[in-house]
């Protein structure tokens, strides 16, 4: 399907088709975002075929500009407690869509508040009298033509942010507003004409477009801690600072080892991301096909897996970002170094498309599921597949020094036994500790006095996967030096992760005292090792200086001339006498 004139393919790097790919933008956020990214995904991965032929192609011409309505004013990542109602009134053949509270009102999905004339809304199905869950509806909100709202809609801009200020992120009421019952999206679920609702094979199936842009945080994460990065090891090579030695040139602040512990376990998590993106928009991809062919037996750690994911990466990413920004010391501060931006555009997907504590506990479901599963003597498949070990060597906190193993430092493979090993500990204590409390209270406080725990192994479960995902991606590397310099940055993404958990490892019995002072000392080693090619490694990410928005993050290096350059720019330097001090300064300077 061809491209329609108003994009280029070099801002985006999906492409839509029927086959359920879509849009993303690269750069900053814009008001087509969720059209691209949302709207047109859900019409291909939820629709049925008739509402396909009368939706899709409207909405890829941009006669129909979409959005997707999810998030309420007063709820989010707890879809069950949304508010907005669906009611199928069979005389008419109609839903009736109504947002009972103010709580119930839509806020912040992207492009509502100005740009959209429809809405993929997700509210309470109610039909002959039963609520049937969440379910997604295709509302058309402003007139055709004219783009005034239609009549008992309400909608609007819901004021500035901390950032996407390109962004008009919106609210919506609805009042007694009736769409046609065709306007559900019906691949899965369905309601026939006398009220009769048609359950879908699994009620997980309505929330696909939710772990699709999930899977896609993964990859976001990736790119833009390695924007970040580039800025940061670029500028740091620049930047001369101090002295090393009296007396001699001040050196690369790159050459200090502070700035280096700083930076390169940071560059590392952004390659560790990268592999882990597109391990899974491949695993998305693969799921996905196999659940339109029926198989939904993947589903469950699909949802796990890009719960988690989603939350460790942006989680990691945001963080990062952040140190990046004052690696570069004062001129970080100053937006010409593009960090701000990469920061207030990307932190956002910690709360967005489910907040990451509440993605962590999802995540621990699973887990906890999983362990009870292979606890009965059943096996489990996939990324838990080393629960399956507990039967054999069941952990015992109280019996940790029984579990040190032998961790090469110099070894990946070894290190994934270490993370491994941990993961296991942290899901088993955590389901230990929820099996206690269901003895003294009811399943749902067990879970919340229980939640700090479940988090932790979501968070140790990841963190195995990661770097799982980065040590099977080094026996894929055919170049040797290209391998060689990955090893270094997947054992330093390893290390250093052990290096800022030690309790854990100690804790559970995977490491010693002594074992621990070598992961450190090796850590810095691999810093001097990693430091002659770092520069070259945000280099490969290949980021254009457009894209990337960065005065200290140029690719020739001339920052502090076209520093000078942009700070001329400001709009208060248009004037050389600004009309304040006419307006301010001058009349008390006249009194003296």
């Amino acid at each position: 399907m061809a491209a329609p004139g108003p994009w280029s393919q070099d801002n985006w790097h999906l492409r839509p088709n029927r086959n359920g790919t879509c849009f993303v933008h690269r750069g900053r956020p814009e008001p087509l975002d969720l059209h691209l990214g949302m709207f047109l995904p859900t019409l291909l991965t939820q629709a049925t075929p008739e509402q396909q032929d009368r939706f899709f192609m409207p909405a890829w011409n941009l006669e129909i500009i979409g959005t997707y309505a999810q998030t309420e004013m007063g709820h989010g990542t707890h879809l069950r407690g949304l508010e907005t109602t669906a009611t199928y009134d069979p005389a008419t053949q109609e839903f009736i869509l109504n947002s009972p509270t103010v709580t119930s009102i839509k806020w912040w999905p992207g492009g509502l508040g100005k740009t959209s004339n429809h809405a993929i809304v997700l509210a309470q199905l109610y039909t002959q009298g039963q609520c049937k869950g969440l379910h997604a509806f295709i509302v058309p909100i402003r007139q055709l033509g004219t783009h005034e709202p239609l009549p008992g809609i309400t909608v609007g801009d819901i004021g500035p942010k901390f950032g996407y200020d390109e962004m008009d992120n919106g609210y919506l009421k609805m009042d007694n507003f009736r769409i046609p019952r065709e306007n559900m999206l019906m691949k899965y679920a369905q309601v026939e004409p006398d009220g009769t609702y048609v359950k879908p094979l699994s009620d997980k199936l309505t929330y696909g477009t939710m772990v699709f842009i999930r899977s896609l945080i993964v990859g976001d994460s990736a790119r833009s801690l390695s924007r970040a990065c580039t800025i940061a090891i670029r500028y740091s090579a620049v930047r001369h600072q101090s002295e090393l030695k009296p007396g001699e040139p001040e050196p690369q602040i790159l050459d200090y080892q502070t700035q280096q512990y700083k930076l390169f376990p940071l560059l590392a998590t952004a390659y560790a991301f990268h592999f882990v993106g597109a391990y899974i928009k491949d695993t998305y991809r693969r799921i996905s096909g196999d659940i339109n062919e029926g198989d939904l037996s993947e589903l469950p750690e699909l949802h796990a897996l890009t719960a988690g994911l989603k939350a460790f990466t942006s989680w990691a990413a945001n963080a990062g970002i952040e140190e990046c920004r004052m690696a570069c010391g004062g001129h970080g501060y100053s937006r010409c170094s593009g960090i701000p931006d990469i920061y207030v555009t990307f932190t956002p997907s910690c709360t967005y498309e489910g907040e990451n504590t509440v993605m962590m506990l999802q995540t621990a479901r699973f887990l906890v599921k999983s362990y009870t599963q292979v606890s009965s003597g059943q096996r489990v498949t996939g990324m838990v597949s080393y629960l399956n070990d507990l039967s054999r060597q069941r952990i015992q906190p109280q019996h940790v020094a029984a579990r040190t193993v032998t961790v090469r430092l110099n070894d990946p493979v070894s290190l994934v036994e270490a993370y491994k090993a941990r993961a296991a500990w942290f899901v088993e204590a955590a389901a230990k500790n929820l099996e206690a409390e269901l003895h003294r209270r009811s399943k749902e406080d067990a879970w919340n006095k229980t939640s700090v725990d479940l988090v932790q192994a979501s968070e140790a479960h990841c963190h195995y996967v990661i770097v799982k995902l980065f040590t099977a991606k080094l026996a894929e590397i055919s170049n040797a030096a290209v391998r060689a310099v990955l090893t270094e940055l997947c054992l330093l993404y390893a290390l250093y992760g052990i290096s800022k958990n030690t309790g854990d490892f100690l804790q559970a019995g995977i490491l010693t005292d002594a074992q621990i002072t070598q992961v450190k000392q090796r850590v810095k080693e691999l810093l001097a090792v990693i430091r002659p090619n770092a520069v070259a490694l945000v280099d490969s990410f290949d980021f254009h200086d457009i894209h990337l928005g960065s005065v200290l993050g140029r690719y020739d290096g001339n920052v502090y001339e076209n520093m000078f350059e942009w700070a001329k720019k400001s709009p208060l330097n248009k004037t050389e006498v600004h009309e304040s001090f006419h307006k301010h300064l001058k009349p008390m300077q006249a009194k003296l």
